[in-house]
């Protein structure tokens, strides 16, 4: 089983964007998820928590999304 694969994803710092198509009877319709990428120890996680200073990262990428989604 393979796992489905975002259409597109986009990166500031540590803060990731992932934009996800689904096709239905009526069309594409896209939906978008974020993840922060932490280091534990030796190695690299990711959670789905933000702090105060990744939001404005958040608002830029989520504008970036909008943008791509809008073109596509």
């Amino acid at each position: 089983m393979t796992a489905k694969k975002p259409v597109h994803e986009l990166r500031l710092g540590r803060i990731t964007c992932a934009i996800w198509k689904n096709e239905t009877e009526k069309g594409s319709h896209f939906n978008v998820t974020f993840r922060r990428l932490y280091r534990l120890e030796d190695q690299w996680k990711s959670t789905d928590s933000f702090g105060r200073d990744d939001l404005p990262l958040i608002a830029k990428l989520a504008d970036q999304a909008h943008s791509w989604i809008y073109d596509s």
